[in-house]
């Protein structure tokens, strides 16, 4: 199970109120004399420890922040990190990047074993920017705004006040009319803040396209492929991927919408009526509070392969799960690793549905990959870019399908979920294509009025979207879509990945329905491979390719399809 890091180069006292308290050891990283290989390498690993230690402390910070948005204490600690101590951090860490870099150190380094990190060490330098430390301060602070003004929009509904993520189970009730109230509840809610939202955004376009040009880019969107580290792919592959979902999934998104229309029996299907189960039966219940929802899905974790249901349980007995939905906790869901407990922390906000059960699964196979992680060597190794971090968690969701039944105790529930599942994963692709290119548009064209944002989102949303759901009479709903999603905000551009995750994660589970073995086998080395080699080197170990071809798409929607007739 779970090592935690031995300090050999930091006090095991340390205690961090500003920088001050940790420059002696970015001092001494500075000044040592890296004479032989040995020496370069127990620099190389003091600096993973001291980074791996920082690191923790500003995830903690985050962490309880978004647990409680409305603890002043929580969100002074993590914004006085990021504003006064994390700038110096980068100027420093710059400073080692080129101690690192120079002709003498990389003479002495195995290049072939460090290869993702010499490549990322390279890129790091060629873009920093001075001028750009105290802009990228005020940006991370003013980036969590998004989760503060979300996490105060609640509903009145039958005289109880609802989060939003509690509202959303009414959509799924059978009665189509408190589905139609509710909607109309959940998203006033949202108009209501929308300029607020749409004036966060234009602060954080502006201080991001700065950051662009004082590095040399034309735009905010090339630099952060840059700095991002997309050696991989670039622009092209991504427009190509646009097109390929446009052309392969967007007519299969349109068949469920239209086989969902013709059974429910209604003239226009209208948004309040794609959650409720097409045969009107009740809304699934796969538990009932958050500690059922741990129970089964260690067990569900365990069933597949025996490590990963351990993995869960240590993580309940340690505390690091914050599972329900409550007031003054922020929206939305995440795995944080934590590189010195070298245990990771899941946080999300469950409410009781199938959708819960996912976010649960999908963030538990992030947990499974830090896990897998925590013996590289280096920090750098275990920090795996998104495309292959949301591969563990995406594939997650599908080959723990077999033991859903934990979930649901009759075939035909277990059914049911199993369908709506895959239902929503062809849904999102098209999804993940229109936010993806709406943030291209949106940095390409950094002094865009509101007005033009908002005929550019609709465009964009009606090209992906699906032309069976009928959003007459609600524009002011569909113009504001985009601003519930969370990553425009605060992780520009993390997004395509989950749509090339979920097409390798489909081929993944493509391979598991054959030889069930042999594929757990290759995913477990391709995740503990962390970022040691290239993006594609990894999915090859896993057992598939890194394509976002045409043709690619389509043989693996073909493949989605049979198992979708298979559940009828």
């Amino acid at each position: 199970m779970a090592k935690k890091l031995i300090r050999e180069f930091v006090s095991t006292n340390l205690t961090i109120n500003s920088f001050n308290d940790i420059k002696p050891y970015f001092d001494d990283l500075k000044n040592r004399e890296l004479t032989t290989q040995g020496k370069v390498w127990k620099w190389l690993e003091d600096r993973s420890e001291l980074e791996a230690i920082l690191g923790e402390e500003l995830a903690w910070r985050y962490i309880k922040m978004n647990c409680n948005t409305a603890d002043e204490n929580y969100s002074k600690a993590f914004n006085t990190f990021i504003s006064e101590i994390e700038p110096q951090i980068v100027l420093v860490s710059n400073q080692l990047d080129k101690i690192f870099f120079s002709e003498s150190v990389l003479n002495m380094v195995d290049k072939a074993k460090l290869f993702t990190i010499i490549r990322e060490v390279k890129k790091d330098i060629e873009i920093f920017r001075e001028e750009n430390v105290a802009i990228e301060a005020e940006l991370q602070q003013k980036e969590q705004e998004f989760g503060i003004i979300s996490s105060k929009m609640y509903i009145n509904y039958n005289n109880e006040e609802l989060t939003l993520q509690k509202a959303a189970n009414y959509l799924k009730d059978t009665n189509r009319a408190i589905r139609e109230e509710v909607y109309y509840l959940i998203n006033n809610r949202r108009v209501e803040d929308s300029e607020k939202i749409n004036d966060l955004l234009t602060k954080l376009i502006g201080l991001r396209h700065k950051i662009a040009l004082n590095a040399g880019f034309e735009n905010f969107r090339d630099y952060k492929f840059r700095s991002m580290g997309r050696f991989d792919y670039g622009v092209k592959d991504c427009l190509q991927f646009h097109q390929s979902i446009k052309e392969n999934v967007k007519p299969l998104v349109d068949e469920i919408h239209a086989k969902r229309k013709s059974k429910l029996k209604l003239s226009e299907l209208k948004p309040w009526d794609l959650d409720v189960d097409v045969d009107l039966k009740p809304a699934l219940k796969p538990f009932t509070e958050v500690d059922d929802l741990v129970r089964k899905t260690t067990f569900v974790f365990r069933d597949l392969e025996l490590e990963f249901g351990m993995y869960l349980n240590e993580m309940k007995n340690m505390g690091y799960l914050d599972l329900d939905s409550r007031k003054n906790k922020a929206p939305g869901g995440f795995n944080y690793p934590l590189h010195e407990s070298n245990v990771p922390f899941i946080y999300m906000n469950a409410t009781g549905n199938l959708r819960d059960v996912i976010t649960m699964i999908h963030e538990g196979g992030h947990a499974v990959h830090a896990y897998l992680c925590a013996d590289l060597e280096l920090v750098n190794f275990k920090e795996a870019p998104s495309e292959i971090a949301e591969l563990a968690s995406m594939t997650m969701e599908l080959i723990t399908m077999d033991y859903w039944h934990y979930y649901f105790d009759n075939d035909e529930d277990l059914k049911r979920a199993k369908r709506m599942h895959l239902e929503d994963v062809l849904t999102v692709l098209p999804w993940v294509a229109t936010i993806d290119k709406f943030q291209h548009w949106l940095y390409e064209h950094p002094t865009h009025t509101i007005e033009e944002r908002t005929k550019t989102w609709v465009s964009i949303a009606n090209e992906f979207g699906s032309d069976i759901v009928d959003f007459g009479g609600l524009d002011k709903f569909k113009e504001n879509q985009w601003q519930k999603q969370l990553h425009i905000f605060e992780v520009p551009f993390y997004y395509i990945e989950y749509g090339i995750a979920q097409l390798g994660a489909i081929a993944i589970w493509k391979n598991f329905k054959h030889d069930k073995q042999k594929t757990i086998e290759n995913f477990k080395k391709a995740l503990k491979m962390g970022y040691t080699s290239p993006i594609p080197d990894t999915y090859k170990t896993a057992g598939i390719k890194f394509d976002f071809s045409a043709e690619y798409i389509r043989e693996l929607m073909d493949f989605i399809k049979g198992e979708l007739l298979s559940l009828k």
